[in-house]
């Protein structure tokens, strides 16, 4: 269990089955832990990626009254203009980009990372590709939104200059989701072909899908995985 002193056990992690060129480092979602996301990479893995899946500290959720879960931030609402956790949202950001050096300097070059993470984790992935300064193999975003969107630069600003240094974005959102509606994966998609190159970003909607993942999108994500991150010649 996470205490309450903001800390986090260690990340589960399924470590890759020879030497790892590569890694996934993926976020779970409010009152998750990494557990069940490592469980789920496990199926799909690759021989020479590794999967990190870190636990989010617990907190107080004001969406739940206050009561404690893990939690990469604050959560005030999940109506469109609801507050949004600034400060939290910032320091969650840093710590990932902090996991995503102590990755580098094991040795696995960012361009041979994804970033991903489902609903919560999901937007901290998506928030941290745009604003870190590492480029990254890709980004992968499941039943999610865009946090502090308007902190972003308008179309007319970035159509020349994308924000996102990430070579490709897979976001994915079942369209029967009742806690983060698919508009909201919509309009995220929207915004994500302002800030990169159009081209390299995917949306991928699922018939009848909920708040929650199924086989044929984690065979989508399988895909994504192993076009970002092939094989390397000395493997």
């Amino acid at each position: 269990m996470c205490g309450n002193n903001m800390s986090a056990p260690l990340p589960a992690i399924v470590p890759a089955a020879r030497k790892a060129t590569a890694a996934v480092i993926f976020l779970h979602g409010l009152g998750d832990t990494g557990h069940g996301w490592a469980e789920a990479f496990a199926g799909i893995r690759l021989p020479h990626v590794k999967y990190i899946c870190p636990h989010a500290p617990t907190m107080p959720v004001s969406l739940n009254m206050r009561m404690s879960m893990p939690s990469w931030f604050d959560i005030y609402g999940l109506s469109p203009d609801a507050n949004e956790d600034e400060a939290g949202i910032k320091r969650a950001s840093e710590n990932i980009k902090a996991l995503i050096d102590q990755e580098v300097k094991n040795g696995i070059p960012s361009h041979r990372i994804i970033l991903g993470g489902f609903s919560q984790g999901g937007a901290l992935s998506l928030y941290t590709a745009l604003t870190t300064q590492q480029k990254l193999a890709g980004v992968v975003a499941l039943s999610c939104w865009l946090p502090l969107r308007n902190s972003f630069p308008q179309v007319e600003q970035s159509r020349h200059t994308p924000v996102c240094t990430c070579t490709s974005v897979l976001q994915c959102h079942g369209d029967s989701d009742p806690l983060v509606p698919f508009i909201f994966g919509s309009q995220t998609a929207a915004k994500m072909k302002d800030l990169i190159n159009p081209d390299n970003m995917v949306f991928k909607s699922y018939r009848g899908l909920p708040h929650s993942a199924c086989p044929e999108e984690m065979v989508d994500v399988k895909r994504f995985i192993e076009k970002q991150l092939p094989p390397i010649s000395d493997e």
